[in-house]
């Protein structure tokens, strides 16, 4: 089992190879991203705790599922000592097994490498909503993180992806030369790099 209640720059590249599993469907994370809450501007708890984010203050190990930009749905493991704000933003993935489900959930012209090639697909993919929200992933399911059983052969770390503040900072993690790893895009908001 992965160690959750470390600090988040140091667990989110130990979900990498991981499988996320939703009923019948399960993804290898090759991509993530981590947020550390009070300490991060780019945090959804950088602010405090809302209703809307209360599940990312602990315990570690539980499921945080938030809508994004109004568009799709986006999964987080919670990790961090308990009481404090954290979690790493699953960002990319392949889809390993509940392939033709998977496929179900995605338009029909979507090769299989990008089934879960971002946060949004990857909820898709998986058909994670918020009815989710809270799911203990070390509980008896449907929803389940089992930790990987081989570590990737390189690892990759770079700024993240899509925010306007703390851009720069280099906690999006990646398997190194993945195809299922998501394009880098920087948002148009954030700050020239340097």
């Amino acid at each position: 089992m992965v160690d959750l209640a470390r600090p988040v720059e140091q667990v989110a590249p130990l979900l990498l190879n991981a499988i996320f599993r939703h009923g019948e469907v399960a993804v290898r994370l090759t991509e993530v991203e981590a947020y550390d809450g009070a300490n991060d501007p780019a945090s959804h708890a950088f602010r405090g705790r809302t209703p809307r984010n209360a599940i990312m203050f602990g315990p570690p190990g539980f499921l945080y599922v938030y809508f994004s930009y109004g568009m799709h749905w986006a999964a987080n493991v919670v990790c961090g000592p308990d009481g404090r704000s954290s979690a790493v933003l699953l960002r990319a993935g392949e889809v390993v097994d509940g392939i033709e489900l998977a496929r179900s959930r995605r338009p029909p012209t979507i090769r299989d490498r990008d089934l879960a090639r971002g946060p949004g697909r990857l909820a898709q993919a998986l058909g994670l909503t918020k009815e989710q929200l809270g799911s203990d992933l070390f509980g008896p399911g449907p929803v389940t993180l089992t930790p990987a059983s081989v570590a990737p052969a390189g690892i990759a770390s770079g700024p993240r992806v899509g925010v306007s503040v703390a851009a720069d900072r280099p906690w999006r993690f990646w398997i190194t030369g993945d195809p299922c790893v998501s394009p880098y895009r920087r948002s148009p908001r954030a700050p020239a790099p340097g």
